[in-house]
């Protein structure tokens, strides 16, 4: 066997043992619990965990030890992070995946700044290029980061019945984003049909339009009339802090989005 032939070998050995490597770590800390203390700040700083059925506790502590081996928070703006940022932005967005196979594949770092921040952003209109700054509490990048605002994001998880939690609405975008598009069309479970959903989602988002633009409130934030994949992010916050409200007002945007997720928050206690 010639060197090159070796080292060929010994290259693609040391490839394969890391990548096993790395899935039993992964495999490890699915079946991990949280220890005392860390379910405890869960429970203060993120409620709406709280309200998960039983059988799906062990899953989302598990998917919680998961991101946070995977991800890398960084304080901006002179913040400095602490466990319980840590942990309850974890578990808010490992609340989106915990019965299902999506996962943030392609996110690996969370910037978080004291409160609300400056963005700008460029916009195209034609040949005409803009860029504006914005006062923003969250924003969702394709491939990441996500940027959240501390302020909103521990006001939002605290009080989990008003329909407004920055970080279900920006960890929908990274959802939002796994299909290649961050348009409202995200990548549907098997028996889901994509015309269903279609069909359901621009009824919905054209009939909120209208009704923001006549000044008449819904279950959604007026927010979501910024485009279908705005309303998308809106209607899952709304999913998940007002799920009564929502299957009463649209039941068929709530099925899709139970049939996504493979949750039924209407039921939760």
């Amino acid at each position: 066997m010639t060197i090159p032939l070796i080292l060929l070998v010994l290259a693609a050995g040391a490839f394969a043992f890391q990548s096993w490597s790395k899935q039993q770590t992964l495999r490890k800390l699915r079946v991990t619990a949280l220890s005392d203390h860390q379910r405890a700040i869960v429970a203060q700083h993120a409620p709406l965990t709280q309200k998960l059925p039983f059988e799906l506790r062990e899953k989302l502590e598990g998917k919680i030890q998961v991101f946070l081996h995977q991800m890398k928070f960084v304080g901006c703006g002179g913040l400095e992070v602490t466990e319980e940022m840590q942990l309850s932005i974890a578990a808010q967005a490992c609340l989106l995946v915990v019965n299902s196979d999506l996962w943030y594949r392609n996110l690996r770092t969370i910037l978080i700044y004291p409160g609300a921040f400056k963005s700008r952003r460029k916009e195209q209109v034609g040949y005409v290029v803009t860029e504006r700054e914005t006062v923003r509490t969250g924003e969702s990048w394709a491939r990441g980061p996500v940027v959240l605002s501390w302020t909103h994001t521990e006001q939002g998880a605290l009080d989990d019945k008003d329909g407004h939690n920055v970080v279900l609405h920006e960890f929908a975008h990274q959802i939002d984003d796994l299909s290649g598009h961050t348009d409202g069309a995200p990548i549907l479970n098997k028996g889901q049909s994509f015309a269903d959903w279609e069909h359901v989602f621009t009824k919905a988002f054209e009939s909120h339009v209208r009704s923001v633009k006549r000044g008449h409130k819904t279950v959604f934030d007026a927010y979501g009339a910024e485009g279908p994949e705005e309303f998308f992010a809106v209607a899952v916050e709304v999913f998940f802090e007002k799920p009564s409200a929502l299957k009463h007002e649209i039941p068929a945007v709530y099925e899709q989005l139970a049939k996504l997720f493979r949750l039924e928050p209407i039921t939760w206690k």
